[in-house]
């Protein structure tokens, strides 16, 4: 299953960064983002993220259309 960017984005509005990365599942979480999209931040292969360009890379498998 993919995400696209927007969604992702949008699940983390507000993140503080440097954050880690069950910081980035809390924020989206509260966001109201999916359970997938909480599950793949969480399998994200990297622990800390400095911003979000940060994240997107770590996310680059998971980006794409569904």
């Amino acid at each position: 299953m993919g995400f696209d960017v927007t969604e992702v984005q949008k699940a983390l509005k507000g993140a503080s960064y440097p954050a880690s990365k069950e910081d980035l599942v809390q924020t989206a979480e509260r966001n109201g983002a999916s359970g997938d999209l909480a599950e793949a931040l969480r399998d994200a292969p990297r622990e800390s993220f400095d911003g979000p360009d940060d994240v997107m890379e770590a996310m680059k498998g998971k980006l794409g259309a569904r």
